[in-house]
Parts: C-alpha cells; sequence; structure tokens
C-alpha cells in the first residue's frame, strides 16, 4: 500500500483558491460563448477536453502519490460549480472525470500508478450502473456489456462499466449471499461508443452509450463493487464514495442555477413586458419570485456545505463516516439538485417568452438542470431512501 502524510488541512476550503478555480475562471468566457457549439456538436471537444486537463481539471480527485492535486471536497465542489456556471455540460465532463479519478485511492497501486500515474492529462469516466456481465477467466474476468450516460467517454483515456459476475450462466454470488458486483476498468481503445445521446439538457456533455464485447480485464482493475475499502490511508478516500459522487453530481446544479439567476437579474433591469409600464425588476411578482430563488439556492448550498464538512472531520481521522452521516450526505445532495430547478424555473417563468428563445441561457439552464436531477444519485428516490433511515425503517442501501 502507497503512504503519504495526511496533507495540512485546507485553512478555509469554502473560500480558497486553489489554481484549479482559477483555469476555471480563465476559462469561463470560452466556455460560455462556445456553450451552442457544445450542443450542436453534443459532445465536448477534444481540443477543450484537453485544455481542462492540463490545467489540472481532471486531477483534482486523483492520489497525491500518483501526482495527483487530492483537494478537499469543498474545493472540488466550488470548481465543479464553477465551470458549469459557464455551462451545465462542460461541467458535467469535468464532474465525471473527478468522480472517477477518487478511484485513484481504492484501487490496487500497480493498477493506480498505469491509469492515474503514468499520465499527467489523463481523463476516466464510464458508467457505475452494473449492466454489463463479467465471467472469471485466467486471473482475471472477461466482459461484455453496455452501459448508458459515459458523459465525456470520447475523450477519456480509461472508461469504467460495473458488471455482473456470472458462473455457470447464473450470478455468482458473496459470502453474504448478494450476487457479486465488479467495477470493470477498459483501455478506451477497447470501448465502442455509441450514437445514442440526443437529450433535452446537458447536450453537450456526449453521454452517449458505450459498450464492450469479450475484453479481457485482469484482476487488479476488477474491483470489488460498490463496497469499496481504501487503499490509501488518506482522507479524501475515507470520504464514503457514492456520498462524493453526489456531491460533485449536485454541484453541477448549483453552477447552472447560479447562471440563471444571473442571467435574469441582467435582462430584468432591461425587459418591459408587453402591456407593462415598467422593466421587470420594478414588480413586484418579480421580485418576490427571485427572493424565493435566491433563499432556495443559497440554503441548499450552505446545508451541502455544512454536511460535507462534517463529512471530512470523520474522514480526515481516518474513519468511515457513520450510516447517519452518509444519509445526511445523499439527502443534502439531493435536496441541492431539486432546489436548484426551483430557482431556475422562478426566474424561468418570471422571465415571460424571451426565455424560450436559443439564444437566451436562460432556456438552456432550465434543459439542463432538469436532466439533472434524473441521475440516479440525486433523482427523486432518494427523499425515500432518506426518510425510511430518519424512520430507521429498512436496511441500509448499499449505495450510500
Amino acid at each position: 500500500m502507497p503512504t503519504a502524510s495526511l496533507a495540512d488541512p485546507q485553512s478555509n476550503p469554502r473560500t480558497s483558491n486553489p489554481p484549479e478555480l482559477d483555469a476555471a475562471r480563465r476559462f469561463a468566457p470560452e466556455i460560455a460563448e462556445r456553450a451552442r457549439e457544445f450542443e450542436a456538436l453534443r459532445r465536448l471537444p477534444a481540443e477543450l477536453a484537453a485544455k481542462l486537463a492540463q490545467a489540472g481539471l481532471f486531477r483534482m480527485s486523483i492520489a497525491e502519490v500518483y501526482g495527483g492535486a487530492e483537494r478537499h471536497p469543498l474545493e472540488i465542489v466550488r470548481v465543479i460549480e464553477k465551470v458549469s456556471r459557464a455551462d451545465g455540460s462542460v461541467g458535467w465532463c469535468v464532474m465525471i472525470g473527478q468522480t472517477t479519478a477518487l478511484l485513484s485511492g481504492v484501487i490496487p497501486e500497480r493498477s493506480a500508478r498505469l491509469i492515474y500515474g503514468s499520465d499527467r492529462d489523463v481523463i476516466t469516466g464510464g458508467g457505475a450502473a452494473p449492466t454489463g456481465k463479467a465471467v472469471a477467466k485466467d486471473g482475471g474476468y472477461v466482459v461484455d456489456g453496455r452501459w448508458q450516460w459515459g458523459s465525456g467517454t470520447q475523450n477519456c483515456q480509461w472508461i469504467t462499466g460495473a458488471t455482473i459476475v456470472l458462473e455457470e450462466g447464473r450470478p455468482r454470488l458473496t459470502a453474504s449471499g448478494e450476487p457479486e458486483l465488479r467495477l470493470m476498468i477498459f483501455p478506451a481503445r477497447e470501448v465502442e461508443i455509441l450514437d445514442t445521446w440526443d437529450a433535452s439538457g446537458l447536450r453537450g456533455s456526449g453521454s452517449h452509450d458505450f459498450q464492450v464485447r469479450q475484453v479481457f480485464v485482469p484482476a487488479e482493475r476488477a474491483l470489488a463493487w460498490p463496497v469499496v475499502a481504501p487503499a490509501i490511508e488518506r482522507a479524501l478516500y475515507y470520504f464514503p464514495f457514492f456520498g462524493m459522487f453526489a456531491v460533485c453530481v449536485c454541484s453541477v446544479s448549483l453552477g447552472i442555477a447560479r447562471r440563471a439567476l444571473d442571467e435574469f437579474v441582467a435582462l430584468a433591469s432591461t425587459k418591459t413586458a408587453a402591456w407593462e409600464r415598467r422593466p421587470l425588476s420594478q414588480q413586484v411578482r418579480v421580485q418576490i419570485a427571485v427572493a424565493e430563488a435566491e433563499v432556495a439556492l443559497r440554503s441548499a448550498r450552505a446545508l451541502l456545505f455544512e454536511t460535507v464538512e462534517r463529512a471530512w472531520e470523520v474522514a480526515s481521522a481516518l474513519k468511515l463516516p457513520s450510516t447517519a452521516l452518509r444519509r445526511d450526505l445523499r439527502l443534502a445532495a439531493a435536496n441541492v439538485a431539486w432546489q436548484a430547478v426551483k430557482a431556475v424555473e422562478l426566474v424561468y417563468h418570471a422571465a415571460g417568452g424571451s426565455a424560450v428563445h436559443s439564444s437566451n441561457p436562460l432556456q438552456r439552464c432550465f434543459r439542463d438542470v432538469n436532466v439533472v436531477t434524473q441521475h440516479m444519485m440525486v433523482n427523486s428516490t432518494m427523499y425515500e431512501t432518506t426518510g425510511r433511515l430518519f424512520l430507521n425503517e429498512g436496511p441500509t442501501p448499499v449505495t450510500l
């Protein structure tokens, strides 16, 4: 197991400026200007992905021992939020790169060095739902499968896909009697990306289906899934994996919603609706809508930051957070996603007909923020899951 001393805690991760955040600010004008181009392409252009990688935006979750930045979770949130404020699709691709880069702290050292340590500008992505099939063979597995939501995979060097392990045509069971699941990590050259992404929002994220056929994966790149134990004694990898995944997903919503509010405030001071004498900014209904949108977004963000900080305190002691804390993380992340929708919808409707035109970023914010809520990490079922746990009903989901 590679070793490294615990990094000094950030003085204030809510406000500190890591170099990746400065880079996100520099790229923001170009990203915002090219957003319609990304939608038309239905993917993140390779040259922009390369520039983001060179600036370190895909290395924030990679372990320091492999040359990564290993940032505090809240610094990662703020970078994803900043990029997403410029364009949700680009923020989504950066987010996927961060969540898969967390694997650098849980996979065996040799594989981690191969994937994350040998290429400073590596980009990883993939699918976490176990829709593939694997059969054990000669020190590894032969895998067939197809996965959805392959966001940004066109620019990845390594791609993940979760599988069910089969034995004699049936799922192989673990000691606990559950089907054995493995997350496979494939070189991109062994993966076929299918042209399936034609969605209402996040259109530029390139979230196409992808598949493999009879691909051999060595055992060291076949991670037990979803129960993962840290391979490195570092705080970031004691932070709940799926909790961090959800936190990163909802960070995209934070950026999209902030962009929508900014756009509306600029519009409200100049637009006077038909049959009205005063600009939108002077109308009571609009003032109320903006206030409600602001409080929805800010309060959700504050709860997220407070909950992440509590989980980080536990992880910093190299302990795994409790079920209650993991529950709170997932609820805070889902709340951000849905409160962001509320904030965007309030200003979208207050804007009137102006918001429907493709030249107005409000319509893209409206579409993008609603697509985020469909992701399994923050969708509406999370209220049922966390509600059961508050009431001490039912088992703890393995993906909490």
